[in-house]
């Protein structure tokens, strides 16, 4: 097995002079006005984002439809933060969890905590946070509604480079030690290339799923405290508090635009370009596409420019090469019991002190009826989860084999289920209240299918990108081997995308969780509907400003999580790692 690697154009080895004897041609016009108009549209936005917070309050959200592209851009540029931030996060922090075994013990917990913490649960402390940072300025508001974005996209990535970090094959692991690769190499050279696939399709659900919580993040409330931000989320939540279903529409319009336009830009040309990192023996018949790859890879002064980056960060990484191998002079204690033992004390303790500093505060304002129902809605809001993921899980597994499978179809459908992803649940919100009033329906089963509507894509695009990454060999040997039908599988394509269905499946169940804030509460104008479930429970509690019941309900979303994750996900993951390797 290896990365089958495609000639990247007929300039892939520009020599050093490439300056002295550059000459652009029409593809780096047309790349270079592409590039200039980005960046202008996104200096504006930038600009306005240091304006004072009082220009807020003099100009409100407006519905007028020529308003809606300069608010598209300014969510536009929020959502290409939090993604570069979460990229950034990706990177340290899995690789970390994924390469240290004291680390994955922290780390892989908190993360499942964290991803299934409601948006607005990091809103009630972080807004306070960054507008006391930058006091009357607009910038402290714009930073708390990118960090309740990178909230939403983080956590997917994360999982994504660790599943494949822990299920790389073991022919590639020998060929790197083969090579005397150094860390630095190792990384970027074999493991990230194999990870490339899952965490592409993993960061075009980021960016799907962040509109999800637009809403929530760009129109912040927490107690006496409103910020409304320009951008497509307030706008749709101001049209829906208004009942004003065209401009509903308008906003739904103008997001289908911008992922579009970034589809065609941004991710359709990295699926091309990833292509080339297949683990694999042969190589396909059909290819990925992209109209914006294919000028850049024409561009002169582009590929100068890369050619540039990749010495420099050569240079770098020949610099933490350096230190790495300073470090592992230092003796390694790492197998030693009594180190293990103490390591373990220290986490217990922490937290074990956090868990009683924060009992100890609910209990001074809460007694044990308390208690007792925020542990009743939590099992209410667990079987939902698990009856939406086990029924999402059913429709879009083969689905996603399917399209996985066909590069055509993948390239047709990426942008329609990218659109899909990013479809924020609030617009069928009224559509769910009305019926229900109308036919006095169960909100506790009615309810329950807007938990679903904006994660289920967590399985879906898993399973696209795990399908897609899946070998030519192995199809062809499957073929040779005449596996059809259940056999095919049971024995061939499930066992090659469970790791990815984990993940995403891992996913979408603490987005799901994350989902019952805004899921479990409805409202239409003056009519609002209820169900019983934790997420209602944190809505309330975070509406009313009642921190020991944000607190509490917190904890115990926590607690549900990780005894699940534990229980099914977590086993379901080692399962992959120790029997289902393409070695």
């Amino acid at each position: 097995m290896m990365f089958f690697a495609r000639s990247a154009g007929p300039h892939a080895g520009m020599p050093a002079s490439v300056w002295r004897d550059f000459k652009p041609n029409r593809y780096d016009a047309a790349a270079i006005g592409i590039l200039l108009a980005i960046l202008i549209a996104f200096a504006h936005a930038s600009r306005q984002m240091a304006q004072p917070l009082a220009v807020l309050d003099a100009a409100p959200v407006s519905l007028s439809v020529w308003r809606l592209p300069e608010y598209a851009l300014s969510s536009t540029l929020r959502m290409f933060a939090a993604i570069v931030i979460s990229l950034l996060f990706t990177f340290t922090v899995a690789t970390f969890a994924a390469k240290s075994r004291r680390a994955e013990q922290v780390i892989i917990p908190a993360l499942d905590i964290l991803q299934s913490v409601p948006v607005l649960g990091f809103l009630t402390f972080t807004v306070m946070f960054f507008m006391g940072l930058f006091p009357g300025s607009r910038l402290g508001a714009e930073l708390a509604a990118i960090f309740a974005i990178f909230t939403s996209q983080a956590w997917n990535m994360a999982f994504s480079l660790y599943q494949s970090l822990k299920t790389l094959p073991a022919e590639l692991d020998e060929v790197s030690r083969h090579f005397r690769l150094s860390a630095w190499m190792r990384f970027w050279r074999v493991e990230a290339p194999f990870a490339a696939p899952g965490l592409i399709w993993n960061t075009m659900m980021s960016m799907s799923g962040g509109w999800f919580f637009v809403v929530a993040s760009e129109a912040i409330t927490v107690g006496n405290t409103g910020v409304h931000l320009p951008g497509i989320g307030s706008y749709l939540a101001l049209a829906i508090e208004q009942r004003d279903l065209a401009a509903v529409a308008f906003a739904i319009g103008a997001m289908a635009v911008v992922i579009l336009l970034y589809d065609q830009l941004v991710f359709r040309p990295i699926v091309a370009w990833s292509d080339k990192f297949r683990a694999e023996q042969t190589m396909s018949s059909e290819r990925p596409r992209s109209w914006a790859y294919d000028v850049v890879r024409r561009t002169r002064l582009l590929r100068a420019i890369a050619r540039v980056w990749r010495e420099a960060s050569g240079l770098v990484g020949r610099l933490l090469v350096r230190g790495g191998r300073l470090l592992s002079r230092m003796p390694d204690t790492a197998a030693s019991r009594w180190t293990d033992a103490a390591w373990h004390a220290v986490l217990v303790a922490v937290v074990g002190w956090g868990l009683w500093v924060a009992l100890a505060y609910i209990r001074a304002h809460l007694d044990a009826a308390d208690f007792a129902s925020a542990f009743i809605s939590g099992l209410a809001t667990l079987a939902r989860v698990i009856t939406l993921i086990g029924l999402a899980s059913l429709i879009w597994v083969p689905v996603g084999v399917w399209i996985g499978l066909r590069p055509w179809a993948t390239e047709r459908i990426q942008p329609f289920a990218q659109f899909l992803a990013a479809f924020p649940a609030n617009v069928l919100f009224p559509l769910f209240v009305v019926g229900i009033a109308t036919y006095g329906l169960n909100p506790n089963v009615w309810l329950s299918p807007l938990m679903i509507l904006g994660t289920q894509w967590y399985i879906l695009f898993n399973v696209i990108a795990g399908a897609s990454a899946f070998p030519n060999d192995l199809k062809d040997a499957a073929v040779l081997m005449r596996a059809k039908g259940w056999q095919w599988w049971r024995k061939v394509i499930l066992p090659g995308i469970l790791p990815y269905y984990v993940t995403g499946a891992l996913t979408a169940t603490g987005g799901s969780w994350n989902a019952s804030i805004v899921a479990e509460v409805a409202s239409w104008g003056s009519t609002k509907l209820e169900a019983t479930g934790l997420g209602a429970y944190i809505a309330k509690a975070t509406e009313a400003g009642d921190m020991p019941r944000v607190i509490l309900g917190i904890m115990t979303m926590s607690a549900f999580v990780v005894l699940f994750n534990r229980l099914l996900w977590r086993r379901l993951y080692a399962f992959g790692e120790r029997r289902l390797r393409f070695d």
